[in-house]
């Protein structure tokens, strides 16, 4: 049987790795040959192909049930209602609407949408909404996070913005909501949304500064629920009924053991309804269940077999969880401390119990975390040290208890009072570490590194005496220093970043990088550190030779301040200096200054005459063995002319299309001289200014040359001086990903 589990669970998994899904047919014959596998007692083959054809088919259900492409763009009246909690933003709300209903349109039935400034929403109500629609998406970047997979995972076949709309009935069923809104009114000393993120998994309350000090010191798991909640919770209740039982408490016609371990399931299951049963309470939940059957009456499981019982329990609920990576850190955490503890000899002293848990945790998810891209803490070990029995023993049961009192007068509020204290002195003990040592970004690791670091991991983990076991520390810290392959001499590579309605390039040669504007800022949308700082870290980019600024409007300078404070840099230049921040240093664009790094040769221009504003940008013209590359910034017609009177005016083989692609730039004149055999646009989808204008885009076809534009291919690599066909983010072909045309 642990065989067919195995199989069933690699044929649920399988569906992560699928560059497309197979058709209908497929499935349906997949499934008849699974059943006719069952007889002649082949479980591995059947039990693959039936995960497999499960989770086939519950991803092309979410698939199907995505905003069609006719109404991609349209604005509908919906009527719906809200689920979840609603979450209350600086400038707006953002919550999940259910079963949308419009006039003549089939809608998905789960919606995400923004309301900026809109009015308190709660959950539970009816509302009438105008609604400005999208299909999923999102900025898709080499290395970076794939929002569309992870909008697919949740089933939200839409998202949108709010222009207007009416209640039209009040809440119901809104216990949660309304839970948190005693939560948060109650005195916590000022921390009273961390305390809704612990009794109700709701962290949209916690500041941008505390999520940042929760990744930096690798807490981010307390202040979420997890099974390390839900694990205490059904621990306490087990333990108080068996205390009570050995001292002669518990009524004698009550069997105890039963009652201890119906009670402590109770109990999990609902603390998991408190929290919204996301994936970790789900697989908590499982695992709590399973341990206490075997308590019960199956005592000879063993202690892999309810993970795997639970691993394959969550991806049949939910086949899409795979997509995410609360996913695999969650049970990866529980097969790290179940490899570590399971197989010791002789006790351990209390102090090895406190802090090997810590320690080995941090060895076993390092290289988890490396695969899927994520912030590494190096303070972590430390910070759990104090942090996991801090909120364990003190936070959470003051937190629990308190909300379970709240109706008691002054004594729910005390508890709650003492419980935000608590939490509050552990923040800036965090605070504190997480500023002398912040999170670590690592550069990409091969996929022969990572396998390497993966089996060092797994021998540190293993009891001492085995043999060869450290070896295990210089193959794990491979990954720390992986090989890497340099950029050509006399080649420069050259990354266009998705950073939606803004522009970015990154450009290496073998030993220096030069940043091209630095992507948009818009309030607390910080594109510089969202994106273009941690390319640079996975690029393996400690330290920039030049950040050049093309002007200092928001969607090109917006991030340098992000990105000046994450790594340093040598020299800033822009084509305004005024409106950047002052620590920066910028100096001033100089026309006709050339420099070579590396065999491969760079030259900067502005037009004179301009006041300022777009047509003062700075342009950069890139050559390596004879392929060139033009970067213009934002100029106009104006600009474009002077510039055909410059040394730069040559024919082109990759233009970045002035000013997005605007109707005021890329005119005929300009184009015809250049010539461009490739172009590349850096614009956001649906963008309410209208780039790319459809006339630049018909004399770009007139010319024949090629366009890879950032909103419908995503990140655009291209390898200058190889004259080499370029790599686009959205050609790594996967089955939540719209197909190129």
């Amino acid at each position: 049987m642990k065989t067919g589990m195995f199989a069933l669970a690699s044929g649920l998994l399988a569906l992560v790795f699928l560059p497309a899904l197979p058709a209908t047919g497929w499935l349906i014959a997949m499934l008849v040959l699974a059943l006719m596998a069952l007889p002649f007692r082949t479980y591995p083959l059947a039990f693959f192909l039936m995960g497999l054809s499960w989770a086939c088919f519950s991803a092309q259900w979410a698939l199907n049930d995505r905003l069609s492409l006719k109404l991609d763009g349209q604005t509908r009246w919906v009527e719906g209602w809200v689920a979840g909690l609603p979450q209350q933003t600086d400038d707006g709300v953002r919550f999940d609407l259910i079963d949308g209903r419009s006039r003549k349109a089939r809608l998905p039935q789960h919606i995400r949408v923004s309301w900026r400034g809109g009015p308190p929403v709660r959950s539970g109500e009816r509302w009438r909404l105008a609604i400005s629609l999208k299909r999923p998406s999102g900025l898709l970047n080499f290395h970076g996070f794939d929002r569309e997979a992870w909008l697919l995972a949740r089933r939200i076949g839409a998202t949108g913005s709010v222009k207007d709309g009416e209640r039209l009935a009040p809440a119901r069923n809104a216990w949660r909501d309304g839970l948190r809104q005693r939560l948060l009114a109650v005195d916590a000393q000022g921390r009273e949304a961390g305390l809704a993120a612990l009794v109700l998994g709701d962290g949209s309350g916690l500041s941008a500064t505390d999520w940042q000090i929760l990744q930096d010191t690798g807490t981010v798991h307390l202040l979420v629920i997890s099974g390390q909640h839900i694990g205490l919770l059904a621990g306490l209740i087990y333990g108080l009924v068996a205390g009570l039982a050995r001292y002669g408490v518990w009524p004698r016609g009550w069997p105890w053991l039963p009652w201890a371990c119906g009670l402590a399931f109770a109990a999990t299951l609902s603390y998991g309804l408190l929290a919204g049963f996301g994936v970790p309470v789900q697989r908590a939940c499982v695992m709590v269940g399973l341990v206490l059957l075997w308590r019960l009456r199956f005592r000879h499981l063993g202690v892999w077999w309810p993970l795997l019982l639970a691993f394959n329990g969550v991806l049949i609920l939910e086949p899409l969880a795979s997509l995410q990576a609360g996913f695999w850190l969650s049970f990866a955490a529980v097969a790290v401390l179940i490899l570590a503890f399971s197989g010791r000899l002789g006790p351990w002293s209390p102090w090895q119990v406190w802090t090997r848990p810590q320690c080995v945790i941090a060895i076993g998810l390092f290289p988890v975390l490396l695969g899927l891209g994520l912030p590494i803490s190096m303070s972590a070990p430390l910070a759990n040290l104090v942090a996991v029995p801090w909120i364990s023993l003190v936070v959470l049961p003051l937190a629990l208890l308190g909300t379970a009192l709240l109706a008691v007068p002054f004594v729910g509020e005390g508890l709650l009072w003492l419980a935000g204290g608590a939490l509050q002195g552990l923040f800036v003990g965090l605070g504190w570490l997480a500023g002398y040592a912040p999170a670590w970004v690592p550069a990409q690791v091969p996929l022969a590194a990572w396998l390497i670091s993966l089996l060092g991991a797994v021998l540190l983990l293993l009891p001492k005496g085995v043999p060869l076991r450290l070896l295990g520390w210089p193959m794990l810290l491979l990954a720390v220093f992986p090989p890497r392959e340099p950029v050509p001499y006399g080649q420069v590579e050259v990354l266009q970043l998705d950073v939606g309605q803004g522009q970015s390039l990154i450009l290496r040669t073998r030993n220096h990088t030069l940043v091209y504007d630095a992507g948009p800022r818009s309030g607390a949308l910080d594109l510089g550190a969202r994106v273009v700082l941690p390319s640079l870290k996975k690029l393996g980019v400690g330290s920039l030779d030049l950040l050049l600024l093309s002007h200092a409007d928001a969607d090109h300078a917006g991030g340098a301040a992000a990105v000046a404070r994450g790594m340093p840099i040598r020299r800033v230049v822009g084509g305004e200096t005024e409106g950047l921040p002052a620590f920066l240093g910028t100096q001033p664009c100089v026309s006709g200054e050339q420099w070579q790094w590396d065999g491969v040769m760079f030259e900067m221009w502005q037009w004179p005459d301009a006041i300022g504003g777009n047509a003062k940008s700075c342009v950069l013209q890139v050559q390596a063995n004879g392929e060139r590359l033009l970067l213009t910034g934002d100029i106009d017609r104006d600009a474009e002319r002077a510039l055909l009177n410059s040394s730069l005016a040559v024919p082109t083989d990759w233009l970045q299309a002035p000013h997005h692609g605007s109707r005021s730039s890329s005119s005929r004149p300009f184009l015809q001289r250049l010539a461009p055999r490739s172009v590349l646009i850096s614009r956001g989808r649906g963008n309410a200014f209208g780039h790319p204008h459809p006339q630049v885009m018909e004399r770009y076809r007139a010319l024949g040359s090629r366009v890879y534009d950032s909103a419908e291919q995503g990140a655009v690599r291209v390898q200058l001086g190889a004259f080499a066909e370029p790599v686009v983010a959205r050609g790594q072909r996967r089955f939540w990903r719209e197909r190129l045309p």
